[in-house]
């Protein structure tokens, strides 16, 4: 039998997550009775922390909003991952949130046991992120877009786009997503699909828009759309080639993200990619190790010569003065 002590300090752990407990799950954790479990409680009533009683099927204690915020059980790795958040907003993404979060790490830190007092100064010490402040974002905005999200309600905003132009849009927001800048994916009405918006770029307007029926996550996890949409956008090159081997030698070891491979014959298939540069393609494809012929475009058939002439000049000692060559399109 633990102490009382002990045992309240479990069922404070137990009651700080987000489920309801029972009586008998609580005693049977405890390994108590359920008229202890019931005693327990009202220690903990007594000693403020506020523990609801959900009455029904599906209910049980769990513990309430209190006017103080009761200290929390952590264990190491969650002390850890709460040091390396408050760390991340303390680089400045958020805009005003700074000092309270720095504030929020040093007490923490105060109460923390002296191994992982250690641990956490380590982690804060040797970590240094990069501050932009043209794409810091109001901790307003967040929260105003991340309500409309919860509460399925539309947003009306002007939006500045990377040319500059500014545009008012009608948009059933679905989720904020967090990828080295703030991003809000939404439904945009006026034009009848899903887009990307940077939080930083938003100005809301008031009233916003009207209540919405929540739809199903674009490709289903707004976070793996946002990273598709980014990586359409910057892979604006396409290039197709015919490689002198069979395409189920290719796709045996080839990932499927890396291009489309289409068969021609038992000894030839067509493999066609999309790129942000011509170098990026002509050493993807050149390390695939079989012949190949460049189909399309013929500036890509350029390129490749152009390198290729400069590669057997290296190789034979006869280049001129070294100089970039290197060409975005």
């Amino acid at each position: 039998m633990t102490s009382t002590s002990a045992r309240l300090l479990t069922l404070l752990g137990l009651l700080e997550t987000a489920r309801a407990w029972s009586g008998p799950e609580l005693a049977e954790r405890l390994g108590v009775t359920t008229r202890t479990v019931r005693t327990d409680i009202e220690r903990l009533r007594d000693l403020g922390y506020p523990v609801d009683a959900v009455p029904g099927v599906g209910g049980g204690y769990r513990l309430g909003a209190g006017a103080v915020l009761p200290p929390l059980l952590l264990d190491d790795d969650e002390a850890v991952a709460i040091v390396l958040g408050l760390i991340g907003v303390a680089d400045g993404s958020v805009a005003g949130v700074e000092e309270s979060s720095v504030r929020a790490l040093t007490k923490l830190e105060r109460i923390l046991p002296p191994r992982l007092r250690a641990r956490t100064t380590v982690l804060r010490q040797s970590t240094a992120t990069v501050r932009r402040d043209d794409q810091r974002v109001d901790p307003a905005t967040i929260t105003a877009i991340a309500t409309a999200c919860r509460d399925h309600e539309g947003l009306r905003f002007d939006y500045t786009d990377a040319e500059g132009t500014i545009t008012l849009r009608r948009v059933d927001p679905q989720r904020l997503v967090h990828h080295r800048r703030w991003y809000l994916v939404g439904y945009d009405t006026d034009r009848d699909d899903w887009r990307t918006f940077r939080l930083d770029r938003i100005r809301l307007r008031t009233p916003g828009g009207p209540r919405f029926r929540p739809r199903p996550d674009p490709d289903g996890d707004a976070a793996a759309y946002l990273a598709r949409v980014f990586g359409e956008r910057s892979r604006r090159i396409e290039v197709t080639v015919r490689l002198a081997a069979a395409a189920e030698e290719i796709v045996g070891w080839m990932r499927p993200e890396w291009g489309e491979v289409t068969p021609i014959d038992d000894r030839h298939c067509r493999f066609r990619t999309t790129t942000d540069s011509y170098e990026i393609a002509a050493i993807s494809i050149g390390l695939i190790g079989v012949p190949f012929e460049i189909l399309d475009p013929p500036e890509f058939a350029d390129y490749v010569r152009a390198m290729g002439h400069r590669l057997i000049d290296a190789a034979a000692g006869t280049a001129g003065p070294c100089q970039s060559f290197v060409t975005r399109e």
